[in-house]
């Protein structure tokens, strides 16, 4: 079940405005996942995903590699 988890708020990170630039904190990066899923919701964040990869595949990759990591730092146990 953590996998879907993660799965989702990777999703939701990746749709966000946030960069990783900012170097932003645990906390801001939990605070941005919560936005866009109750923005969104988890459909929608994966929509938006899906249209990113369709229109910047090469951006995209880079981008979701960055999501993956810091949801699992962000949200670790």
């Amino acid at each position: 079940m953590n996998a879907l988890i993660d799965d989702v708020r990777s999703e939701a990170l990746f749709a966000s405005d946030l960069q990783r630039s900012q170097e932003p904190t645990a906390e801001v990066i939990r605070r941005a996942v919560w936005a866009m899923v109750d923005r969104f919701g988890e459909t929608g964040c994966a929509e938006l995903v899906a249209q990113e990869y369709g229109e910047h595949p090469d951006c995209a990759i880079g981008r979701m590699n960055w999501a993956r990591d810091a949801v699992r730092l962000a949200f670790a146990a």
